[in-house]
């Protein structure tokens, strides 16, 4: 039976090099891997390009800016693991395209995008590897969709988390399992 996963940490800790590297394990040498990532100026096309040579032909990409839940269903019909890196960048591209002075309709589009890739990831016969990064930890942002971003943010990891087998947070390129030593509050 299919399994989800959920590698989160704060950036550049190591958390989609742990996250290849998982994956390919769970498909046998073999995975998907759906990109959220959309490229506007030089320094995201540079970490994409960091991102696609670290992979070989061990991977087949998915594009997937957007309803990346289709994706999903779709790479589930031929492979048996899945990397969905990452979930902060699909979260900043769906906030991209909504109205920030209607937090309600945010936040339902929102559960309802997140109900739509965890619905995807459990029924699929795929194991499932997001790959999220912990926004939580710093001040409070002085802006409004800083804000709806940090707060959304902490609240998809939340609901992957509930849904996952392990989760694993990265540090300084070590990743550990806090699922089986942290307790669910």
């Amino acid at each position: 039976m299919a399994k989800i996963f959920l590698i989160t940490g704060g950036a550049r800790s190591g958390k989609s090099s742990f996250a290849e590297k998982f994956t390919l394990e769970l498909g046998q040498g073999k995975a998907a891997y759906i990109a959220t990532a959309q490229i506007f100026d030089s320094e995201m096309a540079h970490r994409v390009k960091l991102h696609q040579q670290r992979r070989n032909n061990s991977w087949i990409t998915f594009e997937s800016p957007f309803n990346a839940d289709k994706s999903i269903t779709l790479a589930a019909k031929t492979f048996d693991a899945i990397l969905f890196d990452c979930v902060t960048i699909y979260l900043s591209n769906f906030l991209c395209n909504e109205n920030l002075d209607d937090t309600e309709s945010i936040y339902k589009n929102f559960n309802q995008l997140l109900e739509n890739l965890i619905s995807a990831a459990k029924n699929s016969t795929a194991n499932v590897v997001f790959v999220s990064n912990e926004v939580g930890a710093g001040i409070v942002p002085e802006n409004k969709l800083a804000r709806i971003f940090r707060d959304l943010s902490g609240l998809a990891n939340q609901k992957l988390a509930a849904q996952s087998e392990k989760i694993f947070l990265t540090v300084a390129g070590y990743a550990i399992d806090i699922k089986q030593f942290g307790v669910k509050i």
